[in-house]
């Protein structure tokens, strides 16, 4: 090991060869470097840690001793059996201090007239953030101390080494956080003073501070510690509602206070006002807190909320008229009200809900019958279908053919709209079949007027003959004398068309889901109605696909 290196050595017993042993496994360790000192010399922190025998704390002791001994061959040296830690630390015996100081160090002996003391600051220096703060260290009685060597250190944190200084030159390797922020007053040296300059205290700076003065025969320090205080935000009082029977619940709110501030509801009398539950937050460096309490309609009906820190106080005032509190008390009785008839409200929809389901239920229940009891077998009629029409073998299938066929012209035939009917034809009762779209991005579907006109285009309308709906452009769903467009959940797979001749009824159903799609109601027919198709062009290759009279399942 270099002879400018230190070593950080966990509170253990020793061995006469300088090895550390832990009381309980007796297991060697080999010691951890620490920071630099100076040559020659080896400072050893002897730490009580949390992750040996002791309390979640740390407790440094310092002793320098010449490099190459163990601690057990420091003159002087005692054990010292704490509370928290029960291992042994090596201490200088204060009755024998002067007489082994030097002997310790491996310094020459020297008169009584080359010893100091260093002496500090009595208690803890408090000190706001932000603002400059000078560490007191100086000798006693007040010698020079430029040719001597000043050392300060930040304790119980991984780098400690805060400000070197030796020669009349200061080191640069120092914790990084203080870099630039700290100084030594060098013309006060010569009167023995070695305070350090702190300049922009933060409120991490907070913790012990040891100063290190050492002469070519003698050395002492002194331990101190910083408490940072941050006076934060002036308190914000809100307004957060009013419970019945309570009161008008206020919430105080402060931030960027450190150690946390103390934080009180008072009166207009000055008398703490019980308060609820508190809420406390806190960045790496200051805390956030928020307190509730709750107030009745008094005469004053003012109110402090005071943030306490030291000797620091901020307060703000709420004054809150009887107005407010009659405005908030209408308030929750309107809300109370407006509650009471959102819920009757909530339970009138979940009847009607119930209601609307068991309504469901018979239609799916009358559809499966009209199904069983009024299913007709279709037949596609040649003899109307247009010429670029293209019907299977079996009737059953209709596709859309880019080139017309050379077809008998007859009365019966669609000669301009792209249509064919149903062979069979009805003038009373009541009938249903069931026609496949799937892949389909457009078709129309119904039922006509034995009488309308095949020659020329017309509207698709009642008015006309037509009773009929349609899928247009793969998304639009519509029934000609219906609204503008249907509003479906899911497109259909398969259309079931019921027709009652009687009552003026044509219907629409989805059959997968057996859900009603649309209903031509109150309507008057004359003459016979037939089974209406429409397969559309083929819409560039996308509408290809062929509309397919399908058998009604009877056993659903």
């Amino acid at each position: 090991m270099a002879p400018s290196e230190t070593l950080l050595e966990d509170a253990s017993y020793w061995d006469p060869g300088g090895q550390r042993q832990n009381p309980e496994t007796q297991e060697r360790t080999q010691p951890q470097r620490c920071f630099d000192q100076r040559p020659g010399f080896a400072t050893y922190c002897f730490l009580c840690s949390a992750q040996v025998l002791c309390k979640p704390q740390l407790d440094f002791l310092q002793v320098l001793r010449p490099l190459g001994t163990s601690p057990d061959e420091i003159p002087g040296a005692s054990s010292r059996e704490t509370n928290d830690c029960r291992s042994r630390v090596m201490t200088p015996k204060s009755t024998d201090r002067d007489k082994h100081k030097q002997s310790e160090l491996g310094l020459t002996p020297s008169p009584d007239s080359d010893k100091f003391q260093v002496v500090g600051p009595d208690g803890p220096l408090v000190v706001g953030a932000g603002e400059d703060v000078i560490l007191p260290c100086s000798l006693k009685p007040n010698i020079s101390a430029v040719d001597m060597t000043v050392q300060w250190f930040r304790l119980h944190t991984s780098d400690l080494l805060l400000h070197f200084y030796e020669g009349g030159a200061e080191s640069k390797d120092q914790i990084q956080s203080y870099r630039g922020r700290t100084s030594l007053f060098k013309e006060e040296l010569q009167k023995g003073n070695a305070s350090l300059k702190l300049s922009r205290v933060k409120v991490s700076d907070e913790g012990e501070y040891r100063c290190i003065i050492q002469s070519k025969n003698w050395i002492d320090d002194i331990s101190f510690k910083i408490s940072v205080g941050a006076v934060g935000t002036y308190p914000v009082v809100f307004m957060e509602g009013y419970s019945i029977g309570k009161g008008l619940s206020l919430l105080c709110e402060i931030k960027g206070w450190n150690p946390e501030p103390e934080v009180l509801w008072l009166d207009s009398d000055g008398n703490l006002l019980p308060a609820e539950d508190t809420e406390t937050l806190r960045d790496p460096e200051r805390f956030h807190v928020k307190k509730h309490v709750t107030v009745q309609d008094s005469n004053t009906n003012r109110f402090y909320c005071r943030a306490i820190l030291r000797d620091h106080m901020r307060e703000a005032e709420i004054i809150i008229s009887s107005q407010v509190f009659h405005t908030w008390r209408s308030r929750m009785i309107w809300i109370s009200v407006l509650a009471s008839v959102i819920i009757t409200g909530l339970i009138i929809i979940v009847c009607s809900s119930l209601k609307i389901k068991e309504k469901e239920r018979q239609i799916d229940e009358e559809f499966k019958r009209t199904k069983r009891k009024y299913a007709m077998a279709v037949t596609l009629d040649p003899d109307t279908a247009h010429p670029n029409l293209i019907l299977s073998d079996d009737g059953q299938q209709v596709t859309y053919g880019f080139t017309p066929q050379i077809l008998p012209n007859n009365p019966k035939r669609f000669k301009v709209q792209l249509s064919v009917l149903g062979k069979e034809g009805f003038s009373s009762g009541r009938f249903y079949y069931e026609v496949q779209v799937s892949s389909k991005a457009e078709w129309y579907l119904g039922v006509v007027r034995e009488s309308v006109n095949r020659k020329r285009y017309i509207a698709l309308s009642p008015t006309n003959g037509y009773w009929v709906m349609c899928l247009w452009n793969g998304t639009r769903y519509k029934a000609f004398a219906g609204p503008p467009v249907l509003s479906l959940k899911q497109k259909p797979q398969k259309v079931g068309v019921f027709v009652d001749y009687k009552e003026g009824l044509v219907s629409f159903y989805d059959v997968e889901t057996r859900s009603h799609i649309y209903s031509f109601t109150g309507q008057t027919f004359t003459g016979k109605l037939y089974p209406y198709f429409s397969p559309c062009s083929s819409f560039e290759g996308k509408n290809s696909a062929p509309l397919i009279i399908t058998p009604v399942n009877q056993i659903e």
